[in-house]
């Protein structure tokens, strides 16, 4: 009898995850088969994919000028996504400590970014950060900006933006984590002598991990991606992988070069989740040895 009715709950597991097993294998798994596929296959002359198989593609990502667009596209990934968890944190702890009334208020002013367009949000901050624009006449009225100096089309410029963009998304899981958390832990280590910076930091900080990781997954990948945020704010010399994986697309029409940065692109970002997934992995059993016998 225990044997059917396990048997049953199996067999209901297994009919209510089909519909997302579906969802991953058409919307991720064979768009990243074919992406991958694809890399694989030469360039037709007049553009789009040709027949047959060759390692040429492959070859070609060998270029020179690669490594140092790889080695931007993470340096600004990685920088976005510090910068934005820097910021994340403390703004998660003031919400989560609030008064209800005002964490309402709170998490609006959050959200409301994204009831603007992003295009409209990016050219704004263009528009800001102009040449002729005012922030840029008042930095040099001020005294605090050269009249030569550039505050536009740079990687200080797309940086901005990159952190602007997505801080909304690292902000939202972190608070998410700290509403949950129990704060008569960080009195507690407070009442022990621990200073509010330590208990902070080793009871707090340890508390929201869960928070900090998805946070750190939402803001890096997405930014290890941009092509928009680099082509509109930065110059030549800001472009990241994205703006190659665009430029291949719809320039060259050399679909196969652009599904080989592509597959690059997408095993950095399985890279991070496969070690974020291998750490909780771990932590579970540790977890579970701790728990009541």
């Amino acid at each position: 009898m225990h044997g059917a009715t396990a048997s049953r709950k199996s067999l209901t597991e297994w009919l209510v995850s089909i519909p997302t097993v579906v969802w991953l294998l058409v919307f991720f798994v064979v768009p990243t088969l074919t992406i991958f596929a694809i890399a694989f296959r030469p360039v037709n002359l007049d553009g789009g994919i040709g027949t047959g198989w060759t390692l040429e593609t492959w070859r070609g990502l060998a270029n020179p000028n690669y490594p140092s667009i790889v080695w931007r596209t993470v340096r600004l990934s990685v920088a976005t996504t510090f910068i934005c968890l820097a910021l994340a944190v403390p703004c998660g702890y003031f919400m989560a400590r609030v008064r209800e009334s005002w964490r309402q208020a709170l998490l609006l002013l959050v959200v409301v970014p994204f009831w603007t367009n992003f295009l409209v949000r990016v050219f704004a901050w263009r528009e800001l950060l102009h040449p002729e624009g005012w922030l840029k006449q008042g930095l040099v009225f001020l005294g605090l900006a050269a009249p030569e100096a550039q505050l536009l089309y740079n990687e200080y410029a797309v940086l901005l933006v990159l952190v602007y963009t997505h801080l909304p998304f690292a902000i939202l899981p972190i608070y998410a984590a700290a509403e949950k958390f129990d704060f008569r832990l960080t009195e507690a280590a407070r009442d022990l002598g621990a200073g509010a910076l330590r208990a902070f930091w080793n009871v707090f900080i340890p508390g929201i991990n869960r928070g900090l990781l998805t946070a750190f997954l939402v803001v890096f990948i997405p930014a290890l991606g941009s092509y928009v945020i680099p082509d509109i704010m930065g110059g030549p010399s800001s472009k990241m992988i994205g703006n190659k994986i665009a430029q291949r697309t719809f320039s060259d029409r050399n679909w196969p070069h652009a599904s080989g940065l592509s597959a690059l692109l997408t095993l950095a970002v399985l890279g991070p989740m496969v070690v974020v997934l291998m750490l909780q992995g771990r932590r579970q059993p540790a977890a579970n040895k701790e728990g009541p016998a």
